[in-house]
């Protein structure tokens, strides 16, 4: 029976959605939060863009310590052979790409302004799968963008080119959201039924549909006979209404009526790591988490109507489909309201010591406490708020990894 997989892609469509981001340091622990909790992929970043060369280049390296792993780190760019060649001249230690285009005829149209046929859009695709082959790339996934609204036979003629030049998976984009659980499972069924390639899943929420998108995808693919990667975004967060939500999305496979009893996971996700990831990215991007979200929300497991607080005193099951337990919650959530020593841009070593001592991490000389506490200077310059105590570790664990997170790489 083929599976599901998730392919987080917070790193790629959550930092690149307006008026927020994230800097490489809480990328960096993103992508670890998220091997933690079981995903396959998680699609960290830009590899022709000049200011994530470093960052790239360093997550690579902690794949290759068995710090990050055994997630895979994959690149996007855009299906074209320049920015293929730009990728591997940046990052060569690159290893999985997703490569996109737009094939719907209004993009073609209207925002390639007539200067591509549905013939152009194949043979750019293709080249670019070749030139990532030449390159040693191991996977590689074809992005069909706005694939929701794409004539189906243009994109089972586009599925069908890229795995004959041996792409690993195809992407159907749900760009606008436009999609609904009933035409999406049509879509995809027939689409790999046709083509015969597992299939990515990439759901917005513009219509508030992308977890149950997702999910009527998920189904599609596996009832048409073929591995699915749902793509999500951890808190959902995402350009305009967002993308499919990685919580969320997990409990709805896992949790909803009847569907895990066929839907399997490819993988063991570890819900118990979902609260200590949402925070953070809660903290991170500086977005609340919605009072209402599933698992994470501040009112996921709240109770207050008299029937429902003593049903829940009876048994949980009353009112509860699993247990905040489950989550990783339970623990009170507690703010310093007195005293507090951050360690911030302006650190001095006394307070830095005093900082680091109550995490029990130790320095084995006032020189090396100095260093760490000038690369916890830089990393608050960039992300403008205090370190997490998991920021201030992964630096004193790894300072030469977060030397190279700070710096960018300037233009030529």
């Amino acid at each position: 029976m083929p599976k599901i997989y998730f392919i987080d892609v917070t790193n790629r469509d959550g930092v690149q959605t307006a008026k927020l981001g994230l800097s490489k340091l809480e990328k960096t622990l993103i992508n670890m939060y998220l091997n933690d909790m079981g995903v396959f992929q998680s699609e960290f970043g830009f590899p022709t863009t000049r200011h994530e060369t470093y960052y790239l280049q360093a997550n690579l390296e902690l794949a290759e310590m068995g710090v990050i792993k055994p997630i895979r780190l994959g690149g996007w760019i855009r299906a074209i052979v320049d920015d293929v060649e730009t990728a591997f001249k940046l990052v060569p230690e690159l290893r999985h790409l997703n490569l996109s285009i737009s094939t719907s005829d209004q993009m073609i149209q209207s925002k390639f302004r007539g200067k591509k046929t549905r013939k152009d859009i194949i043979n750019g695709m293709l080249a670019a799968v070749d030139a990532a082959r030449a390159h040693g790339a191991e996977s590689i996934g074809v992005n069909a963008e706005d694939a929701s609204r794409t004539d189906l036979d243009f994109l089972i003629e586009f599925g069908l080119a890229a795995k004959e030049h041996g792409t690993d998976r195809l992407r159907y984009c749900d760009t606008l959201g436009y999609d609904n659980p009933f035409t999406i499972y049509e879509s995809i069924r027939a689409l790999v039924e046709k083509v015969g390639l597992p299939v990515e899943l990439h759901c917005h929420g513009d219509l508030g549909m992308a977890e149950a998108n997702s999910m009527a995808g998920a189904k599609g693919a596996i009832d048409g006979g073929q591995d699915v990667y749902i793509n999500t975004t951890v808190n959902g967060i995402g350009e305009r209404a967002g993308n499919a939500d990685l919580v969320a999305t997990v409990l709805a496979v896992t949790k909803s009526k009847n569907f895990a009893r066929k839907y399997q996971l490819g993988n063991p996700i570890d819900l118990a790591k979902a609260w200590k990831t949402a925070r953070f990215a809660s903290y991170a991007f500086g977005v609340p988490i919605p009072i209402n979200q599933p698992g994470v929300g501040a009112n996921a497991f709240a109770h207050s109507s008299g029937i429902h607080a003593d049903g829940i005193l009876k048994d949980p099951e009353n009112y509860e489909l699993f247990s905040f337990e489950e989550l990783g919650r339970g623990e009170p959530d507690f703010v310093e309201t007195g005293r507090e020593i951050i360690a911030g841009q302006y650190s001095g070593i006394s307070g830095f010591s005093h900082v680091m001592g109550k995490m029990e991490v130790s320095f084995g000389s006032k020189d090396d406490a100095r260093e760490i506490l000038e690369l916890v200077r830089y990393a608050n310059v960039e992300a403008q708020k205090p370190l997490v105590q998991d920021e201030l570790a992964f630096i004193a664990k790894y300072p030469q990894i977060a030397r190279k997170l700070l710096t960018l790489k300037p233009l030529e």
